[in-house]
């Protein structure tokens, strides 16, 4: 008898597409075989209108994720409260399979009213940023009534202030707050490459070997550009999903289990069915990894 595992034995994970307003047409067009999409969570927040008639089609046909921008979960300044009414409502709207934001700061003050600057700025890896942090996460989660799952953001410079690493960071504000990660394999990258590291694939095995097993909740995977040779990479989402954050796609399985992932591009987008022919690469990959792991864990106790 053989003791290899037959694909359906093996738990898989479930492999979404970043669903952008281009694409809207063709996965409405028909069902694609993909088994969720995620959206960004404020482009929905009109009431009314074409797009959220859109959002009812895409719910008719696809499990959503709601993925948020600018809730800027680090800020000292507080989050609007309606801005995460906007939110309460999209969600309860949606009902999404997951709910995720970024570790970074967006809002700030300006003639006593609350600004957004637009942008998703890092925070330093200290006690006082995690104090801000875990309390909005805590916040949030307790608005709407379920867990979030928070980003880690690619590095351009290393700030001089950190007293911790960047996963001892996350890891204990999941402790804090009940929280899980959305761990961007791509931006663990682009950190690698403009921290000059010199293994990249070395530096991001060790980065996943720093986070307890239960503490994921989903994967991203991108690519990445350069801004000129020799000079910064840049978490961009305007390229297909690199070689490195394939090899490193494999490595986290093995690690992770079938985590829920998602294929991600925002700009310089290709055909629908070329981002599905991702999807097909990224469940192939899980196939392999997870039914070798499988079956290794089967010998391992005969």
């Amino acid at each position: 008898m053989s003791l290899l595992p037959s694909t359906s034995e093996v738990p898989l994970p479930k492999v979404g597409l970043g669903l952008r307003h281009p694409h809207f047409a063709d996965a409405l067009t028909s069902v694609a075989p993909i088994d969720f999409v995620e959206v960004h969570s404020e482009n929905f927040f009109a009431e009314g209108g074409a797009t959220i008639a859109v959002l009812d089609e895409i719910l008719e046909k696809y499990p959503v994720s709601l993925h948020s921008t600018a809730l800027g979960l680090g800020s000292a300044q507080s989050i609007p409260d309606a801005h995460l009414a906007k939110l309460k409502a999209l969600a309860a709207k949606v009902k999404p399979i997951l709910m995720s934001d970024h570790a970074s700061f967006s809002w700030s003050q300006l003639n006593g009213q609350s600004v957004h600057v637009g942008d998703l700025l890092p925070l330093s890896f200290d006690k006082q940023s995690l104090i801000v942090l875990a309390h909005n996460v805590d916040r949030v989660q307790q608005y709407l009534g379920r867990s979030l799952l928070i980003e880690n953001l690619s590095a351009y410079v290393q700030l001089d202030d950190n007293s911790m690493t960047e996963t001892e960071f996350l890891v204990e504000l999941t402790e804090l707050t009940g929280c899980k990660l959305l761990v961007d394999l791509n931006n663990i990258i682009v950190t690698a490459y403009n921290q000059n590291e010199l293994n990249i694939q070395a530096f991001a095995q060790a980065w996943l070997n720093d986070i307890p097993v239960d503490k994921v909740g989903e994967f991203h995977l991108a690519g990445y550009s350069a801004v000129d040779q020799g000079q910064l990479i840049v978490d961009d989402h305007s390229q297909e999903v690199s070689r490195e954050c394939w090899e490193l796609y494999r490595y986290a399985l093995k690690r992770f289990g079938p985590i829920p992932t998602l294929i991600e591009r925002d700009n310089n987008l290709p055909s629908w069915g070329t981002l599905l022919e991702e999807v097909k690469v990224a469940r192939n990959i899980a196939e392999q990894v997870l039914s070798n792991t499988e079956s290794n864990n089967r010998l391992c106790y005969a």
